[in-house]
């Protein structure tokens, strides 16, 4: 087990309040075990405050470490925000904002900075590049090695007559059937399953005696539909365990027309599909922990866990991400690493999953490089200060749309003139560009638009100044936003996706 001169720990903590990176040698350096789950949403979890679901792994690393009370992802889409946050620079300045676009090679991961100073570097599951690329990993395993392995394994008969999950058919099924509200398991136990067998490739990659630090990146597809969990989880949990979320006034022209047809039972089954598969991706963290603690790198290694973003169980109708809304775009981080962060640290100042980059760079005693967007976390984290983030930005231009929300108010933007085409399209006629102003204090769930509310003008049009600069700032494309100082021009002109096509780019 590598351990830190105390001096040295002083002197790392010193320059690293004055934003500089502390130098450490490679045998000084900690390991980085990020782990992730797809669609994981913070408040589906124990120590984010909620009492149904079961996640004792995920609870013991926040007592542990520094829990993120208010974290949120930059685009509320798979691809876009995991590229997003692998880079810690902007969707829209990656040039990935939708979900087929690939990460572009000339892109820079926290793969390819860790591995530059000396890190073994090792992915098992899912990253979503869209591409072969391996963007800094020396190893990187996904769904067809494990596709692979289970073909050259003998099949353990199922229970007879069990009711399993058909084959994955979003959209052309009902959303009934492929949001799992039967809340039935995948045809196979434990030991076969995707994320069973990327939390043991994590762990047998613990086990091994590295001569040099490592960043391993774990990621696990559950809990996104249809809910995977296997045969050992059925019966775990009840839909009549769940409450159906409320449907505000205004909602109606914007739910999706594929979940309209929902009823109020099916609803209460997906959520408990969605909780067993939640619970069973909460052991496979068990399993790459319990690897971690047996190698003895406990005290060597910064764990990082997060959802790459939220998800909407029925709230506001939708069961989904794809949107502004809290439940959507909040999501879990955690940070443990006992030399630099108290055990048990609750964070409630804003903090944006572009953040991850820098804080782990200054952890391990890197130069933050100048095109990382974020705000390293280490002093927020550690106890120095309260303070981070007034606001966050959150965009998700698959639907044109963008998000600034503070401690209490958010403000959305949408042009309202695409027709969406990723299969939440509601079916009703385009609103045209459009704003909704929240008070957060007042109406958590978000269910009045008070944009015309006179003693907010002044508070609206700050907001829409900063989201102005902030698309001018990461604009990765020249000649896309107008030389005007509209902000309504500007906005329509920057929320539309302008992605890279072509990986090796």
């Amino acid at each position: 087990m590598r351990r830190f001169a105390f001096g040295f720990i002083l002197w790392g903590a010193f320059v690293a309040v004055q934003g500089w990176a502390a130098p450490l040698s490679a045998d000084q350096r900690p390991n980085v075990l990020w782990i992730c789950a797809d669609d994981h949403a913070a408040y589906v979890t124990g120590c984010y405050g909620n009492t149904i679901v079961r996640t004792p792994n995920i609870d013991r690393l926040a007592a542990e470490g520094v829990r993120f009370a208010r974290a949120f992802c930059n685009a509320p889409i798979c691809t876009a925000s995991r590229q997003s946050f692998i880079t810690g620079r902007y969707p829209r300045s990656v040039g990935v904002t939708v979900l087929n676009s690939p990460l572009p090679q000339s892109e820079v991961t926290l793969a390819e900075m860790l591995k530059e100073a000396g890190y073994i570097t090792a992915s098992y599951g899912k990253m979503h590049f869209n591409s072969n690329l391996k963007h800094g990993f020396d190893e990187r395993i996904d769904m067809p090695q494990w596709r692979q392995w289970r073909q050259s394994q003998p099949r353990r008969p199922l229970p007879e007559g069990l009711e399993v999950l058909p084959p994955f058919k979003p959209f052309r099924d009902p959303a009934r059937i492929w949001l799992n509200s039967m809340c039935i398991p995948f045809a196979a136990w434990d030991s076969e399953m995707a994320g069973t067998f990327f939390a043991q490739k994590g762990a047998e990659f613990l086990a091994q005696k590295h001569q040099e630090p490592f960043f391993l990146m774990v990621g696990f597809y559950e809990p996104h539909s249809p809910f995977h969990f296997p045969v050992e989880y059925r019966g775990r949990h009840r839909p009549e365990e769940f409450t159906v979320p409320e449907v505000g006034t205004e909602d109606d022209d914007q739910i999706p027309a594929i979940f309209r047809d929902l009823t109020d039972d099916q609803k209460r089954g997906i959520n408990a599909a969605y909780y067993t598969s939640v619970e069973f991706m909460d052991k496979n963290v068990g399993v790459v922990m319990t690897a971690l603690r047996q190698a003895g790198l406990e005290d060597d290694t910064l764990v990082i866990y997060t959802g790459d973003h939220g998800y909407m169980l029925g709230h506001h109708g939708r069961f989904e991400k794809h949107c502004s809304y809290d439940p959507a775009i909040s999501a879990p981080l955690i940070l443990r690493y006992p030399p630099r962060f108290p055990k048990g640290r609750v964070v409630n100042s804003l903090t944006e999953f572009v953040d991850i980059v820098p804080t782990v760079l200054e952890v391990c005693g890197l130069a933050v490089p100048d095109r990382v967007q974020g705000r390293s976390l280490l002093r927020i984290a550690s106890g120095e200060t309260d303070e981070h983030r007034e606001h966050v930005i959150i965009e998700y231009a698959h639907n044109d749309e963008i998000m600034i929300r503070d401690a209490r108010y958010k403000l959305v933007y949408q042009r309202g003139k695409r027709v969406r085409d990723d299969g939440y399209d509601p079916g009703r006629p385009l609103p045209g560009p459009s704003y909704k102003f929240f008070d957060l204090q007042a109406d958590p769930g978000e269910f009045h638009n008070i944009i015309a509310a006179p003693e907010h003008q002044d508070r609206i049009a700050r907001f829409k100044r900063l989201l102005v600069e902030h698309i001018r700032k990461t604009q990765r494309l020249p000649g896309i936003l107008p030389e005007t100082d509209d902000p309504d021009a500007v906005l329509e002109a920057g929320v539309q996706p302008h992605d890279v096509e072509n990986p090796n780019q």
